[in-house]
């Protein structure tokens, strides 16, 4: 079985999310939601680099054109490290109390992505997609109050997404055209369980999902059937990725706001840890 977490930055984030791993430049990005940071991890070296953001930031994914695609409290940006954010599409501008909330690829280069009240108390989230030649976005669930981790299988067949209020995992089966049908419980946590967040699924199907306030992450396989877990020593699990040349190691970001950080002081740090598979690379945007 899998071997203690290592700590690769003793960040501290308040709400570290977003993991991704970028095989073009060999870094993992990620975000700080609350304290609107852009961050990078480089895999040869160890070395980071942090760009604060003007705004609360739910993720950072690569386009295949270069640079990145943000999700922020006002909509989606385009950027490039050293620039500032550049507003490309204004998003829910009806629900001023929502943001975005992490985001996925899908095998075609669409970007899936959802929407969540700032104040996790009113259903007013959803899921959208974005065709990387379109000029808008589409809502294809919800309402949520917090709409969180997107994830797809390998096959690009299957598409999750965490219903994090309610613990509960929703799956849907992903046509090559983008819709979805067939939404189906795929697992639903109990109390003790934690909220699911952030997702991952590795080369043979099996989804991952991080536990906000469970202290860990899960594998299940493709039926729904929990596989193994992961501890971690920090309770809040936001995100993970599967990183590295070989896809073999799971980078994990973790979250610090809310809680006494002397008696959690490892929370908000990035950690890795190692799975015991191969994982599975979402592509960048429009890839």
């Amino acid at each position: 079985m899998s071997g203690p977490a290592e700590i690769l930055w003793p960040l501290g984030a308040t709400l570290g999310e977003g993991a991704w791993w970028n095989p073009d430049d060999g870094c993992v990005w990620f975000v700080d939601i609350k304290d609107p940071t852009i961050h990078r991890w480089r895999c040869s070296d160890g070395a980071t680099a942090s760009w604060p953001m003007p705004e609360r930031v739910g993720f950072a994914v690569p386009r295949a054109s270069g640079g990145f695609i943000l999700g922020l409290k006002s909509g989606l940006a385009l950027w490039t490290p050293g620039t500032d954010p550049a507003p490309w599409l204004a998003m829910e501008a009806d629900r001023p109390g929502n943001r975005l909330n992490d985001a996925t690829t899908d095998t075609h280069g669409r970007l899936w992505f959802g929407s969540m009240d700032d104040a996790e108390t009113e259903p007013t989230g959803r899921l959208w997609r974005l065709d990387p030649a379109a000029p808008s976005a589409s809502a294809h669930d919800g309402p949520y109050v917090v709409t969180n981790g997107p994830a797809v299988s390998p096959d690009g067949r299957t598409l999750y997404h965490a219903d994090s209020v309610g613990r509960q995992v929703w799956a849907f089966d992903l046509a090559v055209d983008g819709t979805l049908a067939n939404r189906r419980r795929f697992v639903r946590f109990e109390e003790s369980d934690g909220y699911p967040d952030g997702m991952a699924t590795d080369a043979e199907g099996g989804l991952w999902v991080c536990h906000w306030g469970g202290g860990r992450v899960s594998r299940f396989r493709p039926d729904g059937r929990l596989d193994r877990a992961i501890q971690l020593p920090a309770p809040q699990v936001t995100k993970c990725a599967f990183a590295g040349p070989n896809l073999d190691r799971l980078v994990v970001t973790t979250a610090a706001i809310g809680l006494d950080r002397v008696a959690h002081p490892l929370a908000g740090h990035l950690f890795r840890v190692d799975p015991e598979i191969r994982g599975w690379c979402p592509p960048a945007v429009g890839a």
